[in-house]
């Protein structure tokens, strides 16, 4: 019977969702699908609404805040998705404001003491029962500790989970069905952008991974000029109650506010985007929902203004190969360098090796010239981002969920940017930051304190290398070496097959003499020494260093 029930609730559900697209007259979004034909049956019964002649976005973004609170979260999420949706709907989705009536204060107190176990007043002096905020996920109350701190209490909903589970439910029912009829399901590829949303909703509702990423950027950020941070107090915090230092800030989209506070908003606008890229290059730790109701301005500096951030439940992070191939590809964009843009797409693995690197080459340098004819100030490099990667899908382009989340940061930074100060060049702002954090990371002071820290793995393997050197030999000239390709790379290997295997050699080669050099080093090694190391040692590494060179792949 329950499940009779569940599916009774579901049809009724998916009936109400149907309504609400014909009120705002959205059936047009499923025409030529079987959708639309089940639509037609509620048409006379479903009277429009008086803004049903507005731009598609708008009517939209209006049903999905009709929809309720867990169908505006999946407006925000899809936002996010610049990859699969016209420019017109993905801007109206970035207006959805996540406000909802809230729940009762006597409720969230008495949710509070179950998680923390302990009665209010046992752990603030003061706990305001009217809400700060309220929001689909959770609504936050304003306390103070006994000390006098003054902190926010963040507390889930009640059953929110339930609600969630029930409508990520109907939303893979509806993308199985849209995969079935649409007829641009592969490009739309609703199951995953589903997927994507139910895990960026159950992220939410763990408040303690919120509180985490909270401590980890303050501890990036401590006493800096530029970005504070909130502290977290684990003591009175798990996974249904986050509490923290209470802030105050003005919104930083609030111009009449920051120009009353005295505040330089050239200056706030320019530290804005080098704290984005130290977050994403430097930190690779970012504030992935970095609009302006989640951004404030400390209002107590006012000629070295500071950013407070606040809402720390969605943050990206790229994993170092992808983080250093989007950096190059930005340098490579300063430097209109447009075939080492289409080189990077492919040795990044984004792109099959099978593409043609002069074809996309063309279509790079189509994407970014006409940008270049506008002043400096007036280029957005997100956008130049975006479109790079939407003509780079003709060409095979698969993208990360991750990426496609810096996207949409970049441009929300690069908004509010603008929106302070419209003549912001963010190309002048990005490039040094960028460079610098470049020339630090493969600096040879970072580089030897990466071989430093990995050293002792390398001692440990170090007796297995003759034996593994060995044996790698013996099966090439036996002929026994096996390589596992894909059919569509077989055409390429072989072309190239003769010098890989004089590179494979010579790279062996200079591995076992890094090794060498390494465990002599690690060993101090008698002998005479050169500048503090062993002799045999700086030997050994000049030859590891010759080796990786005549490894070196030729162009």
């Amino acid at each position: 019977m329950r499940g009779g029930s569940r599916g009774v609730t579901a049809t009724l559900r998916a009936v109400g969702i149907a309504r609400v697209l014909l009120r705002h007259r959205l059936d047009d979004f499923l025409r030529d699908t079987a959708f639309r034909r089940w639509l037609w049956l509620l048409k006379p019964i479903t009277p429009a609404r008086e803004a049903a002649d507005l731009p598609r976005g708008q009517r939209l973004r209006h049903a999905l805040q009709e929809l309720g609170p867990i169908f505006v979260k999946f407006g925000q999420v899809l936002s996010t998705r610049r990859d699969l949706l016209p420019p017109d709907i993905a801007e109206e989705l970035t207006l959805l404001q996540d406000r909802v009536a809230p729940f009762p204060g006597e409720d969230a107190r008495a949710l509070v003491e179950a998680a923390l176990g302990k009665p209010v007043g046992e752990i603030y002096a003061e706990f305001d029962l009217t809400p700060l905020a309220s929001a689909s996920i959770a609504q936050v109350h304003a306390a103070r500790f006994h000390d006098g701190r003054e902190v926010v209490v963040k507390v889930l909903r009640p059953d929110i989970r339930a609600r969630i589970d029930a409508d990520i439910e109907l939303l893979r029912t509806l993308a199985a069905l849209a995969d079935r009829h649409h007829p641009n399901a592969e490009k739309i590829r609703a199951q995953e952008v589903v997927s994507e949303i139910a895990a960026t909703l159950y992220a939410e509702l763990d408040l303690q991974r919120e509180g985490a990423n909270a401590s980890q950027m303050r501890r990036t950020w401590q006493g800096s000029d530029d970005l504070y941070v909130p502290e977290v107090f684990w003591d009175y915090s798990t996974e249904t109650v986050l509490t923290m230092e209470r802030v105050r800030g003005i919104p930083s989209d609030d111009i009449a506010a920051l120009d009353a506070a005295g505040i330089d908003r050239k200056a706030l606008a320019a530290k804005g985007v080098r704290v984005f890229y130290a977050q994403v290059f430097r930190d690779n730790f970012f504030h992935a929902d970095a609009h302006a109701g989640n951004i404030w301005v400390d209002a107590t500096r006012q000629a070295n203004p500071r950013y407070i951030a606040i809402d720390f439940g969605i943050v990206g992070q790229l994993d170092r190969r992808d983080q250093y191939y989007l950096a190059e590809n930005f340098m490579a964009i300063f430097q209109r360098d447009y075939r080492r843009i289409a080189e990077l797409h492919i040795e990044a693995g984004w792109m099959p090796s099978h593409i043609r690197i002069d074809e996309l080459e063309a279509a790079t340098r189509a994407v970014c010239e006409p940008y270049f004819t506008r002043p400096l100030s007036e280029i957005s490099l997100g956008e130049v981002l975006v479109k790079l990667f939407k003509t780079a899908q003709r060409y095979e382009l698969t993208l990360q969920p991750q990426l496609i989340l810096l996207q949409k940061t970049l441009l929300n930074i690069e908004g509010v940017g603008r929106l302070l100060d419209p003549k912001l060049d963010i190309w002048a702002e990005a490039r040094p930051v960028l460079e610098k954090i470049l020339r630090e990371r493969y600096s040879p002071a970072t580089l030897g304190a990466e071989f430093r820290k990995r050293l002792p793995e390398l001692i440990t393997h170090a007796p297995d290398m003759p034996r593994l050197l060995h044996d790698f030999l013996a099966q090439q000239v036996r002929g026994q070496h096996s390589i596992n390709m894909r059919s569509e790379d077989l055409a390429e290997l072989a072309r190239i097959s003769k010098a890989g295997q004089r590179q494979t050699i010579y790279a062996i080669l200079g591995t076992g003499l890094m090794v060498v050099a390494a465990v002599l080093v690690g060993l101090e090694a008698g002998g005479p020494r050169l500048l503090g190391i062993p002799a045999a040692a700086g030997i050994a590494g000049l030859g590891a260093f010759a080796a990786f060179l005549a490894a070196w792949p030729r162009r």
